[in-house]
């Protein structure tokens, strides 16, 4: 979103960035635009750009998590998995300076050769293809309520454009599709500046209107005799469950992980520092990943606290039943569609760069190569979008393995490969001990969510 900065942190990760001693004369790709580092990032940007980085569309799953695991389930799951997120980005700094490279596909070489470098590169592209699925599937979900809600009629249920799936291509075809043809999308870049603030105000709102719906949750119903609200809750649905175990519960890490994903942002960032040092970028990223976990778990709360056991996969679903003409939650929608419709551009990007690379090489820039590319990865993450019934299914599939891999597994595996100390150092043992529990979540959710899916159909 940056609804996740989940992937469009990819934009720092697809140039040969080269040695920490070039960093100062070397071009990086930042949000898809080609800079030269001058005097470097001040601390405050660099944390900036890492929030930028780590916000996105995890953002509207977070609320169906908690009503998913309980509150204090959740703030347990969501400490361990951002404490894990800053412990690997730990990892990564410390082979960073060990190695002099700052990219991570590069590492990947590095540590397990050319396997290791096409692993990397096809999990980036398989985590940007569902970060654009997830955002499609929100302008889905969400372009027919923000149209229906500025419109007066009353009978907007079968007009063609309350017809989510139809919309999605229209908008795919006339906007997505001519802007990820451009060789160059610079000009987008700030767009993902902007997508942060939009994330900041869809807080606000979630915790506003917490107060504007009340609990038991209302629903019309109508009879021969007229219309009348009823109660779709009861009272005791009321109360915050603090525990609570079930196959919903699959989906809670796998959207945390796809929620704290920047490792692909952290050494390039950590090159443009200014005064770079692994101390100072420690710093950045566990104060980034710490305002970031605050944003998130506020969204959550106040968002389970509104809408209870009826939360939806996508928080902003349920404002569509029950606030469906309200000024703040209609500006928020838009906001959050002008956000995705100019993000999946951009995350187009580098998805399209990494495929290009692993089939075909540092050959010379081909426009049919070019327009193929991006038809192809268009075309699936338009297939996804349009066919996939709930977004948590994004969240769940995407978080257990990509997720897990870049944010666990890759850091663990690669510092035990590089560094090469036998399990002596503390590093060491913690760099296996979370190469262990990034399989073991990313098995377990994913083996839950397929039985749910096979015991489901």
């Amino acid at each position: 979103m940056s609804i996740n900065r989940d992937s469009r942190s990819e934009f720092y990760s697809n140039g040969d960035v080269g040695s920490r001693e070039n960093c100062e004369t070397t071009p990086l790709l930042q949000n898809g635009t080609v800079q030269t580092r001058a005097t470097g990032a001040s601390f405050a940007s660099s944390v900036f750009n890492l929030m930028n980085a780590i916000m996105g569309s995890g953002i509207l799953g977070l609320a169906y998590a908690m009503a998913s695991t309980g509150v204090v389930g959740f703030c347990i799951l969501l400490v361990l998995v951002s404490s894990l997120a800053a412990y690997s980005i730990h990892l990564l700094l410390k082979l960073c300076d060990q190695t002099g490279i700052n990219s991570y596909e590069d590492l990947g070489e590095k540590a397990l050769h050319k396997p290791g470098k096409v692993m990397v590169g096809i999990a980036i592209v398989a985590q940007n293809i569902g970060a654009m699925s997830s955002y499609l599937f929100i302008l889905k979900s969400e372009l027919p309520a923000a149209i229906c809600s500025f419109l007066s009629s009353e009978n907007t249920g079968h007009a063609w454009y309350a017809d989510g799936r139809l919309l999605l291509i229209l908008v795919t075809v006339c906007v997505v599709l001519p802007l990820a043809m451009l060789p160059k999308i610079g000009f987008l870049g700030y767009t993902s500046s902007l997508s942060f603030f939009f994330i900041l105000y869809f807080t606000i709102v979630v915790v506003v209107k917490k107060w504007s719906i009340p609990c038991p949750l209302p629903h019309n119903e109508t009879t021969l005799t007229g219309t009348f609200q009823v109660s779709n809750t009861s009272d005791s649905e009321c109360t915050p469950k603090l525990f609570i175990m079930s196959t919903r519960s699959a989906y809670a890490i796998p959207t945390m992980a796809f929620s704290f994903l920047c490792h692909t942002a952290i050494l390039p960032i950590y090159c443009e520092l200014e005064r770079p040092s692994k101390t100072r970028m420690q710093n950045v990223s566990n104060i980034g990943i710490g305002l970031s976990f605050l944003l998130y778990f506020i969204s959550a709360l106040f968002g389970y606290l509104t809408f209870y056991g009826h939360v939806e996969s996508e928080l902003l679903l349920g404002y569509k039943t029950y606030l469906p003409r309200d000024i703040m939650v209609m500006t928020v929608r838009v906001a959050i569609l002008l956000s995705v419709l100019l993000t999946v551009p951009l995350i187009h990007f580098p998805a399209r760069k990494a495929v290009i690379l692993l089939l075909f090489g540092g050959r010379a820039f081909s426009w049919w190569i070019h327009i193929i590319s991006t038809l192809i990865i268009l075309s699936v993450v338009l297939i996804l979008a349009t066919f996939v019934p709930d977004i948590r299914t994004v969240f769940g599939v995407v978080g257990s393995t990509t997720s897990s891999c870049l944010l666990f597994v890759f850091p663990g595996v690669f510092y035990l490969k590089i560094s090469d100390r036998c399990l002596k150092s503390i590093d060491s043992v913690g760099a296996l001990l979370l190469v262990i529990l990034g399989v073991i979540m990313g098995v377990i959710s994913l083996s839950v969510i397929i039985v749910t899916w096979i015991t489901n159909s």
